[in-house]
């Protein structure tokens, strides 16, 4: 048996006062003991993954608590969690719990981590208004129940690798869910009442037991609807069920990991995608344009090629004045603030420097947990980047997003699929669908791989 000492957390911490500290990390220390941390009151964030800790009671005084990872411990039970009402961020995955009851009070929690452990039911979740992401992906759960009844703001649900039979109308007052995973599960059919999901972006039922067309008519209802996998059912034998689906959601990207071209969603203009090119695709515009036409355009464009030198030298010289008359502003400015004209600085332009630093220094101030807490409220990130965000230090920020401004350029932000590095195209693949897995996820305080279906 490991315990955690007052003293050597604040040896580490390299301080004397116990209500200075803040954030803990005390992962993979093998402690089974952290009852010391009623001492620290102040504490907002911890994390004790991968310890062999058997009870949470040493964490009922850390009413401060914002973030909590007790990831892969020995815990059959979270009780010691129900006070901690200002807790916004809770992973417990990968442990032996056989109930999650003690959530229900956490009244500020916004994402719930309980993956890969020994739950049969769902308690009710009334009192977590704020909650948006659900994770409870390889429980042996076989009913969802009513409780998600109350859980208008839930934009994210995970419930693969269960025993679930069938959705029915548990969904029906999620009216924000954008991404929903019930891959390798017993589905049979998806239900009417998924027509009030009209958020829905990305649907996962890949793995079940859908046998026919009429139980998949309701997705023609989900028409923001942009991720599909049916992979693994035994619907998916039929080889019509892609024109099907895609003649059903024309605005559909990404079908069974499959990239969908244009050509694929022809339906928009009432056409049917056969394979072929298509029967009204416009001639060649030379061969529409009249002869007197086709002279006028060589005339304008040999008289567009004699005038574009002229214009690139006029251009040119311009440029010219324009950089000599900068620098010689700049000189002046640098040497008495003063302009060409001889004139200081006027009030606003004053302002707007002064002004300047300070907008840089607040935007500094940011801390981590604003930057999760923005990503866990944001119901357009999906599960692949949410997860991968969470457990990011402050100064891979900026990468972040840097990467998801480079994946809205691509059109498919926020989806399920992340767009593949470009490879030369051969004659012999060229016409082949890009093939598009679904990404290892990582979990909320984790930063590693995750064998989510």
């Amino acid at each position: 048996m490991k315990s955690l000492r007052v003293e050597q957390v604040l040896k580490e911490k390299q301080t004397h006062d116990s209500d200075s500290v803040k954030e803990l990390t005390l992962g993979q220390r093998a402690l089974s003991d952290v009852s010391c941390l009623t001492k620290f009151r102040n504490l907002e964030r911890l994390d004790l993954r991968l310890n062999n800790l058997t009870s949470l009671q040493g964490l009922k005084s850390c009413g401060n608590l914002k973030w909590l990872s007790v990831l892969e411990n020995k815990l059959q039970s979270l009780n010691g969690v129900e006070g901690l009402s200002k807790l916004t961020v809770l992973n417990a995955g990968k442990n032996k719990l056989k109930s999650m009851n003690e959530v229900s009070s956490l009244v500020s929690l916004r994402a719930l981590i309980l993956n890969d452990n020994e739950i049969s039911s769902i308690c009710k979740l009334d009192e977590l208004k704020d909650l948006n992401t659900l994770v409870l992906s390889r429980n042996p759960i076989s009913d969802i129940g009513d409780a998600f009844s109350k859980s208008k703001n839930l934009s994210k649900i995970s419930l693969s690798n269960c025993r679930i039979q069938a959705i029915g109308s548990s969904l029906k007052s999620c009216t924000e869910l954008k991404e929903l995973r019930l891959a390798h599960n017993e589905i049979t059919a998806l239900p009417t009442e998924l027509t009030l999901n009209e958020r829905l972006r990305n649907l996962d039922v890949g793995n079940n037991m859908i046998m026919k067309w009429s139980d998949l008519k309701v997705l023609g209802s989900l028409s923001s609807l942009r991720n599909l996998n049916l992979r693994g059912n035994p619907i998916d034998e039929n080889d019509k069920l892609a024109k099907k689906v895609t003649k059903l959601l024309p605005g559909l990207h990404v079908f069974n990991a499959k990239l969908l071209g244009k050509s694929s969603r022809n339906e928009k203009h009432g056409q049917v995608d056969s394979g072929d090119e298509e029967l009204d695709a416009p001639r060649n515009k030379t061969e529409e344009q009249p002869k007197e036409d086709q002279k006028s355009e060589k005339r304008s464009k040999h008289k567009k090629s004699e005038e574009k030198p002229q214009e690139e030298q006029k251009s040119k010289i311009s440029k010219r004045r324009n950089s000599e008359e900068l620098s010689e502003k700049s000189k002046n400015l640098c040497s008495g603030g003063k302009d060409l004209s001889g004139k200081g600085l006027d009030g606003k332009q004053k302002r707007e420097k002064e002004e300047r630093p300070e907008a840089g220094r607040e935007k500094k101030k940011r801390t981590r947990a604003e930057e999760e807490l923005d990503i866990i409220d944001d119901a357009e990130i999906s599960f692949a980047e949410l997860f991968a965000s969470t457990d990011m230090p402050e100064s891979s920020v900026n990468e972040r997003e840097k990467k998801r401004v480079g994946q809205e350029k691509t059109g498919l932000a926020g989806d399920i699929v992340t767009k593949p590095s470009k490879k030369t195209n051969t004659g012999k693949n060229r016409n082949k669908g890009t093939v598009l897995g679904f990404p290892p996820e990582t979990e909320i305080g984790i930063g590693g791989e995750s064998t989510w279906g």
